[in-house]
């Protein structure tokens, strides 16, 4: 259910996606924005939206999940544990409105972003 979520709301939002690599980026700045939207909720004191952005955030890990190609090598054993690990943070930022699991989430996402976006731009070089 939300591993369809992630890709529909990105798709719909922009039908027409370049390649998975783009795909992947915007997943990445989703999870920033919806966790960090997530945090705000946590700080007003909102649990509805605290429990929307979280859901939206978990989401995308979710759907990060399932496009790994184990073929590839370690690196997908690896981030499918990163991410899982993420999606386990967010249930307890959830659970104990903890604004400092959404910023280890947070912080994570800024650094798979900013990997990502020196991978592809090496490889378009």
């Amino acid at each position: 259910m939300y591993s369809n979520l992630a890709y529909s709301t990105y798709s719909q939002n922009n039908a027409s996606i370049e390649s998975s690599e783009k795909l992947i980026r915007m997943l990445y700045e989703g999870v920033l924005r919806f966790a960090s939207q997530a945090k705000r909720a946590i700080e007003d004191g909102s649990i509805e939206k605290r429990t929307y952005w979280i859901n939206r955030t978990s989401a995308i890990f979710t759907e990060l999940i399932n496009s790994l190609n184990y073929d590839g090598g370690q690196i997908a054993y690896y981030l499918s544990g990163l991410y899982v690990h993420q999606v386990k943070l967010l249930a307890e930022a959830n659970l104990n409105n903890d604004t400092s699991k959404l910023d280890e989430v947070i912080n994570v996402a800024k650094e798979l972003l900013q990997a990502w976006k020196d991978e592809t731009d090496n490889v378009v070089d």
